[in-house]
């Protein structure tokens, strides 16, 4: 897999850095963006991070709207308005903004969690309650009858 995957926590040091999990830098690195690119999860208390594989998702997103309406400038707004690009640092560390703590909770550890095309950073607690919740939906949507797959146009 070229994605992002596991779970990691990490502690801040003194002067408030953390160190990006080794594989995610990989990951980072293959993909060609230099630094990382942050902004506040829409719908959680984490921050979602990436490179240019969650831009062309975030592009792929925004396309189904009309470039001038009022929900394109919502989401814009949230993926790139809210936006940080943080720069990575020679031993791999970054430096989280005081608006992205504020968001997190986060204040001595962060949990960073793969999501294939992106991860997410997390306060560790927050995130141990959200896993919890995310398995049991998940498990759900598991039994849940499949719908019915739609045949691709023109076949």
């Amino acid at each position: 897999m070229n994605g992002f995957v596991s779970r990691v926590t990490n502690r801040i040091d003194r002067k408030g850095r953390v160190s990006i999990p080794a594989p995610f830098r990989q990951v980072l690195s293959r993909d060609g963006f230099e630094g990382l690119y942050c902004y506040p999860s829409i719908d959680m208390e984490a921050v979602d991070c990436g490179g240019n594989q969650l831009l062309a998702e975030i592009e792929r997103n925004l396309a189904r709207y009309a470039p001038f309406s009022e929900d394109h400038d919502l989401l814009s707004t949230a993926f790139y308005g809210s936006s940080d690009r943080l720069t990575i640092d020679s031993e791999g560390r970054i430096g989280l903004t005081p608006a992205l703590l504020e968001i997190t909770g986060i204040t001595t550890e962060v949990t960073f969690v793969g999501q294939g095309y992106k991860f997410q950073i997390w306060e560790p607690s927050r995130f141990a309650a959200y896993e919890l919740t995310a398995r049991e939906r998940a498990r759900a949507l598991r039994r849940a009858p499949k719908p019915a797959q739609k045949p691709e146009d023109g076949a």
